[in-house]
């Protein structure tokens, strides 16, 4: 995978799982199938264009509001690894609002969402 490694991902994990954001959400039957027919490929291509556009940017539109909780399976580990909205990212991330994330930072992002879908697929 990129640049998450093991030691940040379970750091993360213990932050996450202290808010109760790991134990709130799940892949439900629908998405996992989502993701087992498409692939970890295409499910990278979807989750960088949806951080790029709705997190990314340093003023998100309808920041707080832009990451539906259901729909795909990107959409809810986004909000299970706490980057569904800026400031989220900022708690736990550390990534400051109010300015663009970086290439690297989104790639980032991306890896953990990725990380826990992988993690959570009924295999």
């Amino acid at each position: 995978m990129g640049k998450l490694s093991d030691k940040d991902w379970n750091e993360l994990k213990k932050k996450l799982s202290e808010d109760g954001r790991l134990e709130k959400f799940v892949l439900g039957e629908p998405e996992q199938e989502y993701v087992t027919s498409r692939g970890m490929d295409i499910l990278r291509l979807h989750a960088t264009d949806f951080v790029n556009k709705r997190l990314a940017p340093a003023k998100p539109k309808n920041d707080g509001r832009q990451t539906p909780t259901k729909g795909h399976p990107v959409f809810i580990a986004q909000h299970a690894c706490g980057c569904n909205d800026r400031t989220a990212v900022e708690q736990f991330f550390g990534y400051e609002k109010g300015r663009e994330l970086t290439g690297d930072e989104v790639e980032l992002i991306v890896d953990t969402i990725l990380h826990w879908i992988e993690e959570h697929l009924d295999t």
